[in-house]
């Protein structure tokens, strides 16, 4: 496969790295979480406290399918509202949504009707689009209803907490996923699992329900204590391989083998470590390792959100990824040269979609 194109060997990516990107590739390995449950399992349900009976999905795409159809198959599609606009969902009803080729029957939520609020929202939207599955959710949503992000970056959370309260925003974040939007066809291998866990004190009870209800839905997750150190976690991910698969036009196999692309998505990794870590947040060498095993799980086919959005001409979450490290790392005294080169990369190709 030719991995780097005449666009990126212009670029002076290859100058920027200097000599230090490849020193990994012999320690990654095969770790990946592939749908394995981590969560407690047969743990009585919290007490007593607090069951979540019925949720919601703010978004359609790659995420809230997947989601959305374990949630339906396990606990019914009854159990499950989708929630988007009328227009999509007026496309969706007659289109129909599929995972894996198979159909999904689910049930919209436009407004357009009245509902009862739900107990549990998972928010899987992209981050520009944010603010409209708010307002879109917002009748779902009350003081006993739990909310989840499974959006990138590392601000979500606190938006919803601005919109709905603190009180039951939860820390998540998903990883492991190859889940890919092909027309009305989400393709996935790997449903990967959900970390999360308490955002402040006190709750430990709605933590606890939302476990549980993963259990009941046949999510994989793992309930943390250390959410923080997770988000920027899946931060690194996403600032290499979504930014690195863009600027070379190229899948997960592009950058699963040793070569110039990986040690871009090595080195843009390495830089948000050296941010996170100028703000106390202790990310290792071996995060790194970890997400270059985990690249190996996923089909070479498959591609990062970034790559998706380039393809279909839509404007991408640049500013989650090389955005915030260039910023912070300003803001902490780190440079950021790869990511500043990316940034720039990135930001020409989307000025140049029709």
């Amino acid at each position: 496969m030719k991995l780097f194109t005449k666009k990126a060997r212009r670029s002076g990516l290859p100058a920027v790295l200097g000599g230090a990107a490849g020193i990994l590739r012999e320690k990654a390995g095969a770790v990946c979480y592939n749908g394995t449950k981590t969560g407690s399992g047969g743990r009585p349900r919290n007490g007593g406290i607090m069951e979540i009976r019925k949720a919601a999905v703010a978004g359609a795409g790659a995420l809230g399918t997947m989601y959305g159809w374990q949630i339906g198959t396990a606990l019914g599609w009854d159990a499950l509202r989708i929630i988007t606009d009328p227009a999509r969902a007026a496309r969706y009803r007659a289109e129909g949504v599929l995972a894996n080729g198979e159909a999904c029957p689910f049930v919209y939520f436009d407004g357009t009707e009245p509902e009862e609020p739900v107990d549990l929202v998972i928010f899987a939207v992209k981050f520009g689009g944010l603010e409209k599955a708010m307002e879109e959710a917002a009748p779902l949503i009350d003081g006993h209803t739990v909310l989840l992000s499974v959006m990138n970056g590392v601000t979500s959370e606190d938006l919803l907490a601005q919109r709905f309260g603190g009180d039951n925003v939860l820390l998540c974040t998903a990883q492991g996923m190859d889940a890919t939007r092909l027309g009305n066809d989400t393709r996935f291998s790997h449903t990967g699992n959900l970390w999360f866990g308490p955002r402040q004190a006190g709750q430990e009870a709605i933590a606890a329900a939302a476990a549980d209800f993963m259990d009941r839905a046949g999510i994989a997750y793992e309930l943390a204590e250390d959410m923080p150190l997770r988000l920027w976690r899946k931060l690194m991910m996403n600032v290499g391989i979504n930014q690195t698969t863009a600027v070379y036009e190229t899948g997960y196999g592009g950058v699963k083998h040793p070569g110039e692309a990986q040690d871009v998505m090595v080195a843009a990794m390495r830089e948000t470590k050296d941010v996170a870590n100028a703000m106390g947040i202790a990310l290792t060498e071996e995060d790194i390792f970890y997400w270059l095993g985990l690249t190996q799980q996923f089909a070479d086919e498959g591609m990062p959100s970034m790559r998706q959005d380039l393809l279909a001409g839509r404007k991408t979450e640049l500013a989650l990824f090389a955005g915030t490290i260039r910023e912070l790392g300003r803001a902490h005294g780190v440079a950021t040269p790869v990511n500043d080169l990316l940034y720039r990369l990135i930001r020409k190709m989307e000025e140049a979609q029709p």
